[in-house]
Order: structure tokens, then C-alpha cells, then sequence
């Protein structure tokens, strides 16, 4: 299993990697101040050459910060339709800010099929709301006492998440473990992320500044570089378990579509 995990600035994500692997987010409490969501997005960062865009799909959709086990170098992400269940927390508010962030990405990933539902067994990803003094506890019955002794020594996580895939780099199954007593935009901010990199792009990059998949940048909303990222990986033209030359042969012909889905859904002119 892959995973990914949420505490910003300290370490980036991590990947344990057998049939599994992991990533998180570090958080630095100082981060939750300042500018609030709507003016974080007025000021993004909207465009960008193809050189820039490419550059951020291939550290993110390849690799993997900390592995154990396994080749991180393949396309990993979805075949099926993702259904995701929300689990844990009677705060009706997180709840519902979890169904404005799956249909959010839903809106604005062309190819991907991803909705809430509210039967676990017909979920494929499962979204584990606790609170922070449970955090521990639920790593460890989810990942044994060894693997989450061993994530809390080296992450100290506040949100994780991580997906199994099969031989074939397809993701079959995504658990995402999110804090819920903490601020609107420190959560959101770990649930985008954790979310996403539960999709496929599980390799966290302090060399690219414009995503959310680097420990130092905080968002909040589904910034319009990140949509760039999850909309090549989820175009048809790219398979799971593809290799990086294999993506490079597709990609001129892919980024031209993307870059018209990107600027209509964000009305971005073109």
C-alpha cells in the first residue's frame, strides 16, 4: 500500500511500499493564519508553460519520498469509478465539507468518476474522520502497532492517506485518516491534498512551488496547477503502470486538451 500523510513543513510524503503506500502532510501551526481561502485563490498563480506543468505530473506521479519495497517508478491511479464513504466524527460540518471537496474534484477532473456514497460497502475509498488525540490509535489499527509506531517516530502526522494497488499499478482500494479539531483551512487544506494524493500522486516535491503536493505551499482549495497535475494523470492516454518515457511520448498530444479543460472549468482565458 502507498500512503500519504498531513502535518506540513516537516517531512514529505511517504510511501511504504509492498502492496501499500503511504503519504503525509505536515503542518506547522504558524501556516493556519493569514490569508483566508477566497484570497489565497484570487492571488494563485494561473498560468503556466508546458514546461512547468510537465515538470510538476513527473515529480508527483512518479516516485515516492520513502519506500520500503517495490518500483515507484509507474503510473499509479484508478480504472473504476471511485466511491468514497465518509467514516468517524459526529461533526456534521466536516461531513459536509467533504462532500464539497469530492464534488469539487469531480467538477473539475475531466475522466475521473469520483462521488460520495453512503454505503461502505459499495465505497472504494474510505475517509476516516477522528480527532487528533485518536490519531494515533487509528493509525495503529489500520497499519499494526510496528508500521505506526514507525510513521508517528518519522512524521509525527497530523492526516494520512494511502492506496493499495495491484500488479498492474491499478489502485484498488484508498483510506484517508483526516483530524477534525483543528481550523476550516487546516483541514481542508489536508483534506484536498490527502485526497488527491490518495488518487495517484502520492510523491510529495519541495522543488516545485505551486503545488499542494509540497510540504512548504498551503492552499486550501484545489488551486488551478494541481487540476493541470490530476487531469494528465486521469486522461485516458495515461495507463496505470506506464514509465516515465512512456508518458513523455503522450503527453504533447494530451496537454492541449487538458490546458482547454482547465481554462473552462476555471473560466481561464485561452
Amino acid at each position: 500500500m502507498e500512503t500519504s500523510s498531513a502535518i506540513r513543513r516537516l517531512i514529505p510524503g511517504i510511501v511504504l511500499l509492498s502492496s501499500l503506500t503511504l503519504s503525509t502532510t505536515l503542518w506547522s501551526p504558524t501556516l493556519a493564519e493569514g490569508p483566508n481561502i477566497s484570497a489565497r485563490q484570487r492571488s494563485e498563480k494561473k498560468a503556466f508553460t508546458d514546461s512547468q506543468i510537465i515538470d510538476g505530473f513527473m515529480k508527483t506521479a512518479f516516485g515516492a519520498e520513502y519506500h520500503l519495497a517495490g518500483r515507484v517508478d509507474r503510473i499509479r491511479k484508478y480504472h473504476m469509478p471511485v466511491r468514497v464513504f465518509i467514516d468517524g466524527s459526529t461533526r456534521a460540518d466536516r461531513q459536509k465539507q467533504i462532500g464539497k471537496v469530492v464534488g469539487d474534484i469531480a467538477r473539475r477532473v475531466q475522466h475521473l468518476d469520483i462521488a460520495i456514497t453512503p454505503r461502505r460497502d459499495d465505497a472504494n475509498t474510505i475517509i476516516t474522520l477522528v480527532r487528533d488525540r485518536d490519531l494515533q490509535k487509528t493509525i495503529t489499527s489500520f497499519y499494526g502497532a510496528e508500521k505506526a509506531k514507525e510513521i508517528h517516530d518519522t512524521l509525527d502526522p497530523q492526516c494520512l492517506s494511502g492506496f493499495r494497488k495491484n500488479d498492474n499499478y491499478e489502485i484498488q482500494h484508498s483510506d484517508v485518516i483526516l483530524t477534525v479539531d483543528n481550523s476550516d483551512f487546516v483541514f481542508l487544506d489536508c483534506a484536498y491534498e490527502e485526497l488527491l494524493q490518495s488518487l495517484g500522486p502520492i510523491n510529495d516535491t519541495d522543488s516545485v512551488p505551486w503545488t499542494m503536493f509540497n510540504d512548504d505551499v498551503s492552499m486550501g482549495f484545489f488551486d488551478i496547477y494541481d487540476q493541470y497535475i490530476m487531469n494528465i494523470l486521469y486522461d485516458p492516454r495515461i495507463k496505470a503502470g506506464m514509465t516515465i518515457d512512456e508518458v513523455r511520448e503522450v503527453l504533447p498530444a494530451i496537454l492541449p486538451d487538458v490546458r482547454a479543460w482547465v481554462a473552462k472549468v476555471n473560466n481561464l482565458p485561452r
